[in-house]
């Protein structure tokens, strides 16, 4: 019996170990972490989300007349409309035709609605008229194009997120109605969630617009079906979009010495990135373009604009790369006799991944019949891009496999009106309106997540101060 519970033992802290070394995606992360990520490993031992999944996905007669409901309401209207977005891409912040059909459609569904929140015209918040009280079920649309050298396309498939988030808002809406269950659904509409500035969700969340949410839920496009693990992470790393503005002075190109060349000044921070790349860890993204780079050969150009976006995965060695960056900026205009102005106009960082939504949602996905499924967890990653939403309210990004391309792509635009995509799209429409169900109707769910994520949102602040210590900048002396 001794020798049984010692093998028990170290098989449960084998698997801790193993879930502690795939939680984050570089050595540095995993190794100076490691004891916060134990914690957490600690923290979902206690919880039993495989426990809790089982008992949740069991049979349910409302919950699937709920689930039913966001299926047929997919089938009948809104891959149609998915399609029509799909078909009629509009860039970030200027999707007025699409974000009128989603309004139009909440309105004859009995929500109402506001356009323009947190001073963006093309975000809202839209809220079910027959069903209040606690809890408040959000659910995100997005609904903006990729900017395409052959015009906007959605290559990101956020044409469907709109009609799924809908189906799945209104179908537990209804439910709830019908049945007279506590609990209020609202849709936020969020734009432009391709470019920065600004992060629509970030500016949203600082005008309150999330405020009293106790759950937000969204789709989004993928090649696989798959979830992250509990923790803290970004999507796609974390970011800081920056804009590096030159001015210099113009000239006639023929007597180029009486004025200041600001083209010559962004090729050379460019030159100069590249040149630093080799003193920064290799996990870093630095990708820029020139938006502006003067306006004929035969004046000395005296305004430049180069948009980049930096990237690491984590945020504190990030502001290592920043200063790289911006430095190689300030070095190129003092090369040149120019000037830079440095806007670092929008930031998506790590946000808090809880396993008690994302494990009940993949369980749902599979239930569903949603393909090409990867069986171990991702790395951790909030439910949206910014962090900062995902830092406050737990939540979950639903992902069923509704492509066969890869991200930003002409063929994962294509897939959106393929039954690749119908499927997908349909898939995670009734997962989102399985998992608010649930989360409105069982009380101890609820506080199984709210624990989970208050949980992990602890270890935070421990987490980012083991990695100051482990990101040691090195001494540079001063040259005798």
């Amino acid at each position: 019996m001794v020798r049984r519970r010692v093998a028990l033992a170290l098989a449960v802290a084998l698997v801790s170990l193993s879930a502690a070394v795939l939680a984050q995606e570089t050595a540095t992360e995993r190794d100076a972490g490691r004891g916060v990520l134990e914690k957490i490993d600690v923290l979902e031992r206690s919880l039993d989300v495989p426990n809790i999944v089982s008992r949740l996905t069991g049979p349910n007669d409302s919950r699937d007349r709920v689930v039913a409901r966001a299926k047929e309401l997919m089938d009948k209207e809104l891959l149609t409309m998915a399609d029509d977005i799909a078909t009629h891409p509009e860039i970030g912040f200027e999707e007025k035709r699409t974000v009128q059909k989603l309004t139009d459609y909440l309105k004859q569904h009995d929500f109402d609605v506001q356009i323009g929140v947190a001073g963006l015209p093309t975000a809202f918040v839209a809220k079910y008229k027959r069903s209040s009280g606690a809890p408040t079920l959000g659910v995100i649309l997005e609904y903006d194009a990729l900017r395409g050298t052959r015009g906007p396309f959605h290559g990101d498939q956020h044409s469907a997120q709109g009609p799924v988030g809908m189906a799945a808002a209104i179908a537990v809406a209804e439910g709830l109605s019908q049945t007279q269950t506590p609990g209020s659904v609202v849709v936020y509409g969020t734009p432009g969630e391709e470019i920065m500035p600004p992060n629509a969700k970030t500016v949203m969340h600082q005008a309150h617009v999330f405020d009293g949410a106790d759950i937000i839920v969204r789709s989004h496009s993928m090649s696989t079906t798959s979830r992250p693990r509990a923790g803290f992470g970004s999507c796609c790393r974390n970011t800081v979009g920056a804009r590096y503005t030159f001015a210099g002075a113009p000239a006639i190109l023929s007597a180029g010495w009486n004025g200041r060349n600001a083209l010559e000044a962004v090729i050379h921070f460019f030159e100069n990135v590249d040149s630093v790349r080799s003193s920064i860890r290799p996990e870093a993204l630095i990708q820029g373009v020139i938006v502006e780079g003067g306006t004929t050969p035969g004046v000395v150009p005296d305004r430049t604009v180069a948009d980049f976006s930096i990237r690491y995965p984590d945020e504190v060695y990030l502001q290592q790369v920043v200063e790289f960056v911006d430095n190689a900026a300030k070095a190129a205009a003092l090369s040149t006799g120019t000037k830079v102005k440095i806007d670092h106009d929008g930031k998506e960082l790590d946000g808090v991944s809880v396993a008690t939504l994302n494990e009940l949602a993949f369980a749902y996905l599979k239930k569903f019949g949603a393909t090409n499924v990867l069986p171990a967890p991702g790395h951790p990653e909030g439910f949206e891009e910014t962090g900062s939403v995902s830092r406050d309210i737990p939540g979950a990004s639903i992902a069923a496999q509704s492509s066969t391309a890869p991200h930003h792509t002409y063929e994962m635009d294509a897939d959106n009106l393929t039954n690749v995509g119908h499927r997908g799209f349909t898939i995670d429409a009734e997962t989102m309106a399985a998992i608010l169900f649930d989360f409105a109707t069982h009380a101890d769910y609820r506080g199984a997540v709210k624990k989970e994520f208050d949980g992990v949102k602890s270890l935070f602040g421990e987490y980012q101060s083991a990695l100051k210590k482990a990101y040691q900048t090195p001494v540079v002396p001063d040259p005798k």
